[in-house]
């Protein structure tokens, strides 16, 4: 191998390492824009992440990149393209091919609208006003329209954009996927309908303090493995978590002392993608190994210690007694089969965030249908919220009562997120075959969760996912994990073991 070929191997990934610090404080201003800033702030603000931005895609792009890149790509350290070289110089050539199609002046105002839109969004869901949000949803459209056709594509813009989320997945193929797991998910939720039985959801409904919450939620959190030494948690109107580095990952949730889920199964799913943050390799900070493969893989580790954790038997075998200590007054006269038939309650809601796993992917379709509907063109802004009740009755047979808690219920829109969504079913998908193959690989996982032993699973998944980075691509993690193409079997075989029997079907 060549000197030159080393020297620009490691100019590259110390220009990259440096690039990847300037992205995590936009992060670390995005986190306190959506935690702590003053509600005047938001212009500023949107000026300083549009700074940042500018800065970030220049360095992308820098010239000196492509130099780099041209000495590497034909070399000794490309050879393997899964080798941490490998995929370095795979990805990163992968980036600045993107991004050198990506104009400047469009970059910075995607930033800036990213910002204001967030902050149009947080006064108009607070307001129920849809109208006060619109220019800017429209404004934002207009330019995810620019971006696709900047960055190009086959058959369908909306390609372009889900391509930032999970890299090389194709709309007809998610489509696809999503209808077949809708075919057997509608007749599956209508015999759970149809059976007659209702778990006692008053029970989760009772008075939870908020603070109690907090402690709790922090302790369940930190039994699983999340590390509050290199992380914290926080309040916010929508849940996110933010990797801002090796040593500082922030999850956040929102509180509602009469409905105990919401925060505490937010925390765990944020808790999980923080797991998977904590889990990647310090050394590798900024390149390729040390980066999440997809947000597709990102949410099935969310998901998995949500669900197929935290909604188990197994696992409340173990939570709750300490649940029961923490509230004695809503727990008292709630047994443990009782609590969690109330956590695995079946019936359509209107909030995304606390869906039930078997309607969950649902409120997915729509999404991804009304956001592919506005980047055509086909859909205006403005028809946006009676489109979206028309979706919600067709799909779920009910209909938001206001816009609060329909059409605005999510930001994703407003912080220009649009290709994001398909990511969560992807995720859903992802988690049920891994967590399969957890359970085969581990034994008696079960048994492991009613003890309380989290350490097994999460060193599991550390290994076979977090510490491969972006190695592999999504479907070759999966092929090489569990020896088979992501399917929505293991999905559908997940939800039948949980739900059947507690439905009696």
């Amino acid at each position: 191998m060549s000197d030159t070929a080393n020297t620009a191997f490691e100019q590259l990934c110390q220009f990259s390492r440096q690039t990847a610090t300037l992205q995590s404080i936009e992060e670390l201003l995005g986190w306190d824009e959506r935690t702590m800033l003053p509600p005047s702030g938001g212009e500023f603000r949107a000026e300083q992440i549009t700074c940042l931005s500018g800065l970030v895609h220049r360095r992308r792009t820098d010239p000196q990149v492509g130099r780099w890149l041209e000495e590497l790509v034909d070399s000794p350290l490309a050879a393997d393209p899964h080798s941490d070289t490998g995929a370095t110089i795979r990805q990163i050539k992968r980036g600045y091919e993107k991004h050198i199609k990506l104009p400047q002046s469009l970059v910075e105002e995607l930033a800036r609208t990213a910002v204001l839109g967030q902050q149009a969004w947080t006064e108009a869901r607070k307001n129920d006003n849809f109208a006060s949000f619109q220019p800017l949803l429209e404004r934002t459209y207009e330019l995810k329209r620019r971006q696709a056709e900047a960055i190009g594509y086959a058959t369908n813009p909306y390609d372009a954009l889900l391509d930032d989320y999970e890299p090389d997945a194709k709309t007809a193929d998610v489509q696809e996927v999503l209808t077949g797991l809708r075919e057997q998910l509608a007749p599956f939720v209508a015999a759970i309908a149809d059976s007659g039985r209702q778990a006692n959801v008053e029970i989760l409904r009772r008075n939870y303090p908020i603070d109690v919450q907090e402690a709790f939620g922090k302790q369940v959190a930190a039994a699983i493995g999340f590390d509050f030494q290199r992380g914290r948690l926080d309040v916010t109107h929508h849940p996110f978590c933010a990797g801002l580095g090796p040593d500082d990952c922030r999850i956040t949730t929102r509180y509602d002392e009469r409905n105990f889920p919401s925060a505490f199964f937010g925390i765990l799913h944020e808790a999980g993608h923080g797991l998977y943050e904590q889990g990647l390799r310090k050394d590798q900070f900024g390149l390729p190994p040390g980066c999440y493969v997809s947000l597709g893989i990102h949410e099935s580790q969310s998901r998995m210690w949500e669900n197929a954790v935290g909604r188990s038997h197994a696992f409340w075998q173990y939570v709750f007694p300490q649940a029961r200590k923490s509230f004695p007054g809503a727990l008292p006269d709630v047994t443990l089969d009782e609590f969690y038939f109330a956590i695995n309650d079946v019936r359509p809601s209107l909030i995304r965030v606390e869906a039930d796993e078997a309607t969950y992917n649902l409120h997915i379709v729509i999404r991804f249908e009304l956001e592919q509907a506005l980047l055509a063109g086909d859909l205006a802004v403005a028809d946006l919220p009676g489109a979206w009740n028309d979706k919600y009755r067709d799909y779920l047979g009910i209909e938001p009562p206001h816009d609060a808690d329909g059409v605005l219920q999510d930001i994703h829109w407003s912080a220009g997120l649009v290709g994001y969504f398909p990511t969560y079913s992807l995720g859903n998908l992802y988690a049920a075959q891994f967590f399969a193959q957890a359970d085969l690989d581990l034994g008696d996982l079960d048994g492991q969760l009613a003890r309380g032993e989290f350490a097994p699973l999460r060193e599991w998944l550390c290994q076979k996912i977090h510490r491969q980075g972006e190695c592999y691509t999504p479907s070759e993690l999966v092929q090489r994990i569990t020896g088979r193409p992501l399917s929505h079997e293991p999905l559908m075989d997940y939800l039948r073991g949980k739900l059947e029997p507690l439905y009696g079907i």
